[in-house]
């Protein structure tokens, strides 16, 4: 993988680092109209492939109640209130349990959330992990079709094996050995320009598909999809039709009505670059609203210092 400079941190007049990664910005008609670093080099795309996995847990036959439970099927939450409730009628509607899930247990990623479980003494939860949501549906879709819950994230079984043609399908990617996400489940390598590809797919697709009611919910409840002051609902409340997800590790992938699509990684895998970099990508693009999303500033002392600033060449189309 080839990374290039990308984005500058600027402090008090100074560049402070510099985060390198690799972009790619594709055309409506889906032509590489821009490429810094390497596109062609299979990443983990982390959660930024969740999207993707609701398109192939819709087409396994999974029967969300509402929008919501579809969004959370898709999310890395934040573990706030609202999230948790959510999760709890996902697991509600198919009569299973919270030790039925098989993420971690863990803290909310939310600071306020967090801090009034650790006030509480609540302790751990797996309801409170960012991908429980996902989880939730998987478990619900295995009983839908009788398929083994004790061991529904194996890279063999029929859920993971459905679900993993189905990002290669949407990406057009060859298949690569498999490696393990955050949560445990089966992650598959595509490349960024095949990431790119798929939301491209999603923003596209036309009504009644079920790539389509993934993204329909995705820009209906961004704050489900994240979480308060999170990049995605920041970027999909400012950006009309836009369709976007974040992922660890510094990936990120989004696409507009028209079929543009971009995607990303930061090779250090700082969150910091995400929201500048996406922004600069959105207005080079001419994206209406991009000009309202806020910069990124650096603070010293609780205090603006200086901001984060993209390189010089990196969106420019």
């Amino acid at each position: 993988m080839r990374y290039v400079p990308l984005v500058n941190v600027i402090r008090s007049g100074f560049v402070e680092c510099v985060h390198h990664g690799a972009l790619v910005v594709l055309s409506p008609r889906g032509h590489i109209r821009h490429l810094r670093g390497s596109a062609d080099t299979p990443i983990y795309p982390r959660s930024t492939n969740k999207p993707l996995q609701a398109v192939g847990l819709l087409r396994a036959g999974y029967e969300p109640a509402d929008d919501e439970h579809l969004a959370l099927a898709s999310a890395s939450h934040e573990g706030e209130p609202d999230h948790v409730a959510i999760v709890e009628g996902m697991l509600d509607k198919i009569g299973a349990t919270e030790d039925m899930l098989q993420c971690p247990p863990d803290l909310p990623s939310n600071e306020t959330a967090r801090a009034r479980v650790i006030h509480r003494a609540e302790g751990l939860r797996r309801a409170y992990m960012n991908c429980s949501g996902k989880h939730a549906a998987m478990l619900a879709a295995c009983l839908q079709h009788d398929w083994p819950t004790a061991n529904y994230m194996a890279p063999n079984h029929p859920l993971q094996t459905h679900l993993a043609a189905t990002v290669r399908e949407l990406t057009g990617e060859a298949e690569h050995p498999l490696g393990v996400d955050g949560c445990g489940l089966p992650i598959v390598p595509v490349s960024l320009t095949g990431l790119a590809r798929a939301f491209q797919k999603l923003v596209t697709a036309v009504d009644g598909t079920f790539e389509h009611q993934v993204a329909d919910v995705i820009r209906k409840h961004p704050y489900l999809l994240s979480g308060t002051g999170k990049t995605d609902v920041t970027l999909i409340r400012a950006v009309p039709g836009l369709v976007c997800k974040s992922g660890a590790d510094g990936v990120f992938a989004g696409a507009l009505p028209d079929g543009s699509a971009f995607a990303f990684k930061i090779a250090d895998g700082h969150e910091r670059p995400r929201l500048p970099l996406a922004a600069a990508v959105l207005r080079a693009l001419d994206a209406p609203g991009a000009s309202r999303i806020p910069a990124t500033p650096v603070l010293g002392g609780g205090e603006p210092v200086g901001e984060v600033q993209i390189t010089v060449d990196a969106v420019q189309f």
